[in-house]
């Protein structure tokens, strides 16, 4: 007795197996691809060569109505593997620029933060000094005064007349420096340079705690701790 299996029944088989294990085995993808676009194009190859199997696997039926229902079939699972194999690319490719995503979100952030802080600085020197007072009217009064005086104690007749006028002019100046000494103050200077590249200095009457290399922000017409 002689058994003979029908074609349709053997792909039915093939079409239930794994793919690249058809009756007719099809090459199975090169393991070692090493991207993406290069592992698709093993993929597609290796269901071409299935597909071409299942085809001629197909013209082995006995009926035309038989044949083109076989074929029909061959074509779905053609199709869904190239699909499925796409898939997989681009998944693929999507994870390996993600990285760079990441990366080029990060510096967008990082410039637009540097923007929008463009009043924060850094502090590159702090030094105190001594500045002088201011004088007064009343200081150069006062002292015209009291050096009229006693230059009105020197001499007699004219000679009387010009030490007074002498020490009346020294008086004021007198009186002017002895105002300054009484009204100088100490003073912190603190120079920055800001992120545009610009630089400001700033004076505290007291000391204001800075140090060189500060982080520091504009506050008005003064800086305060960022």
């Amino acid at each position: 007795m002689k058994l003979n299996a029908k074609p349709s029944l053997v792909l039915a088989c093939a079409l239930s197996l794994p793919a690249g294990m058809a009756v007719a085995q099809a090459p199975a993808p090169a393991a070692a691809a090493s991207t993406p676009a290069a592992r698709y194009a093993a993929e597609s190859q290796a269901l071409s060569a299935r597909y071409q199997s299942d085809l001629r696997l197909c013209n082995t039926e006995a009926d035309a109505a038989g044949r083109m229902q076989c074929k029909r079939d061959a074509k779905v699972q053609y199709d869904q593997g190239l699909a499925d194999a796409a898939a997989r690319r681009n998944a693929a490719l999507a994870a390996a620029k993600a990285p760079a995503a990441t990366t080029t979100t990060t510096t967008t952030a990082t410039t637009r933060a540097a923007t929008v802080c463009a009043d924060c600085g850094t502090v590159t020197a702090v030094s105190r000094e001594e500045r002088q007072g201011q004088a007064s009217p009343v200081g150069a009064i006062a002292g015209g005064l009291v050096g009229g005086m006693l230059g009105n104690q020197i001499g007699e007749g004219s000679g009387k007349d010009i030490a007074t006028i002498a020490g009346a002019a020294g008086g004021v100046y007198a009186g002017r420096e002895v105002e300054k000494r009484i009204n100088a103050r100490t003073v912190w200077v603190v120079k920055v340079r800001f992120g545009d590249g610009s630089a400001g200095s700033y004076e505290f009457a007291q000391d204001p705690g800075f140090r060189t290399g500060d982080a520091v922000k504009k506050a008005g017409n003064s800086v305060s701790r960022s």
